[in-house]
């Protein structure tokens, strides 16, 4: 099993796509004008509108309703990488070292989801992301 992609439901698409594109500097495919996809080299983060719930079954999932997920993503310098955004987005938190040993800011985006963006700055963490 692959995990695919993360898909998140929107009820503003255009404001949470281009989110996603300035974060990580990748232009999203527009697959249709409901649902749209911004391929990493590690991951997908898929954009449906929220009109696109009902193709599977109404009330499913809800725009603005997360409370439990943080979308990670590892970057080479986490403090560069805050400093180009901190005046464009919803900053949660600048960077910090956590006990496990990355170093990380936290974002938010336009729907409420948290985004991480993190650097392994021990020995231990970056052997543990090194394969990643």
């Amino acid at each position: 099993m692959k995990l695919a992609s993360i898909r998140l439901i929107a009820s503003d698409i255009k404001s949470m796509v281009a989110f996603y594109e300035l974060v990580t500097g990748y232009r999203a495919d527009w697959l249709a004008p409901v649902f749209a996809e911004v391929v990493t080299p590690g991951a997908v983060v898929a954009i449906g509108s929220a009109e696109t719930v009902a193709l599977f079954k109404e009330g499913s999932a809800e725009p603005r309703a997360n409370k439990t997920a943080i979308l990670e993503f590892m970057v080479s310098d986490v403090d560069a990488e805050f400093a180009r955004l901190k005046d464009h987005v919803e900053v949660v938190h600048e960077p910090k070292d956590l006990p496990w040993g990355n170093r990380t800011a936290q974002l938010c985006d336009p729907e409420g989801t948290r985004v991480a963006l993190y650097t392994p700055v021990t020995a231990a963490a970056r052997q543990r992301f090194s394969g990643r």
